[in-house]
């Protein structure tokens, strides 16, 4: 198996749909040792029956926005494993407010809330576990197609994930020498509870789907497997990339919109 005995961190599963439950489910399969996360109390309740399922080894509280659970996960994680293999930070929010209208009319404080959350903490992870990461350590990110082209109403989420596939290459860069990896995925729209935030999401889906070549939109199970490379030792010499898992929307241009109008 891939990832037999490496112990993986996951960061942003919220339930069963979410990619990064996709993500944690190939992982099992593929022999790694779990352990999972959760920033507020209201949500704990799906993390745990979650965990049980896919055999987590323990699940802890850590908003990533506060470096005090930051600091007491990483004590718990050491406690527990003495060390990191991978993390995954799926971690991604902005006021709902901010995903309406124009990106012109974005608040300064939601815009700050976006980054912090969206970008911010997966500096903020690096730098906090970095002592229990070891040379073949593999950090992957959650990006999106619109960090690169307009998408409507991902505004000012859009201009995070540019911030956050910045903050990859520049990660890859410092903890290079280390022997650690750090990665995004960028999956196309995957019907998640996060995306359900976003105002015409629904009417995204056949769009991408029609005009992606293989005619269909991602899973997070499409997710976990990619993820799967990346974590393991046959991505060794792979690091500060960006990883599209869209059916291949993100190469189309033009399309046959003869086709499209006929269908």
């Amino acid at each position: 198996m891939l990832l037999s005995g490496k112990r993986a961190l996951i960061f942003g599963v919220a339930n069963e749909r979410s990619i990064a439950t996709g993500v944690a489910r190939l992982f099992r399969d593929q022999g790694a040792r779990l352990g999972f996360s959760y920033a507020r109390d209201a949500i704990a309740k799906r993390i745990h029956p979650i965990a049980d399922e896919l055999g987590g080894e323990f699940v802890i509280q850590c908003d990533l926005t506060r470096q005090d659970h930051l600091d007491a996960a990483v004590q718990a994680v050491d406690k527990a494993w003495g060390g990191v293999d991978v993390l995954v930070h799926s971690v991604a929010f902005a006021d709902r407010d901010d995903l309406m209208g124009r990106y012109v009319d974005t608040s300064f404080d939601g815009f700050m809330l976006a980054m912090n959350v969206s970008v911010y903490t997966l500096v903020a992870a690096c730098r906090a576990f970095e002592p229990l990461f070891g040379p073949g350590s593999s950090i992957m990110t959650m990006s999106y197609h619109a960090s690169r082209q307009v998408i409507p109403h991902y505004n000012v989420m859009g201009v995070a994930k540019a911030a956050l596939e910045a903050s990859v290459r520049y990660l890859a860069n410092d903890l290079g020498p280390q022997g650690i990896r750090v990665n995004a995925l960028s999956p196309g729209p995957v019907k998640t509870l996060a995306a359900s935030g976003i105002r015409g999401f629904k009417d995204i889906l056949r769009p991408v789907a029609d005009r992606a070549p293989l005619k269909r939109n991602p899973t997070p199970e499409d997710v976990g497997g990619a993820a799967v490379f990346l974590a393991s030792d046959l991505a060794a010499g792979v690091t500060g990339e960006v990883m599209y898992v869209d059916c291949g929307f993100n190469v189309v241009g033009l399309t046959d919109f003869k086709k499209e109008k006929e269908s």
